[in-house]
């Protein structure tokens, strides 16, 4: 490692280090975080941009993603699910739950698509809308649309039809500004009811899963 890279290195591990001295636990979990997303950040900056600047700027960015590492997931997992409740409390169509650190916000399908069709209606646009600005808010997150449908037909065509419009939402939300690259579309037909009700299976699930770092 040559000077020019040492220097941003030392110095941004020394601040994290000096700022754990008298922390919580907690907050020295997330300095160790941040110190060794520096480190990491730091080297990559130099090594594409092969100058200080580019050093400095990827120690910036290492630190910003090795923050959320570890223990700092469920606090932040926690201040989406609060910003997710309140965005859809005014909602009759979507319900927000939690699975340890994955959130999935479900909507009825009936809202968001006609039968037999997968063009969004304009009410599925507000109900997005009420989501898309937490999900912005919150980026260091995948989302994972599913669509699901209900029992009656062929399995290939409700295969199909809930992929189209698991897509359908995936474009919506990138339209509202989301990142596509943080999303996936993915359909599973008539394959995982949840009751013996048509109108309870037909749903699109956004499933919110955080950004882990090793």
């Amino acid at each position: 490692m040559n000077n020019l890279i040492k220097f941003p290195v030392i110095f941004v591990l020394a601040a994290m280090l000096t700022a754990c001295a008298g922390a919580t636990k907690q907050e020295q979990g997330t300095g160790v975080g941040a110190g060794v997303g520096a480190g990491v950040g730091a080297i990559l900056g130099q090594a594409i941009g092969h100058n200080t600047a580019s050093t400095l700027v990827g120690a910036g960015i290492g630190a910003v993603v090795g923050g959320i590492a570890g223990n700092q997931i469920g606090a932040y997992m926690d201040g989406q699910e609060r910003a997710l409740r309140d965005a859809t409390a005014q909602s009759e169509a979507a319900s927000i739950r939690r699975d340890q650190d994955v959130l999935t916000a479900t909507f009825k399908s009936d809202v968001f698509f006609d039968y037999d069709s997968a063009q969004l209606k304009p009410g599925a646009y507000n109900e997005l809308n009420r989501i898309t600005s937490v999900l912005n808010n919150y980026p260091q997150t995948t989302i994972r649309v599913e669509g699901h449908t209900d029992t009656r037909g062929t399995v290939q065509y409700n295969q199909q039809l809930s992929e189209r419009r698991a897509i359908a939402v995936k474009n919506a939300l990138a339209q509202q500004g989301v990142d596509p690259m943080r999303i996936e579309a993915i359909g599973y037909g008539k394959s995982q009811p949840i009751s013996s009700s048509d109108a309870m299976n037909r749903r699109v699930n956004i499933v919110i899963n955080p950004i882990r770092q090793n």
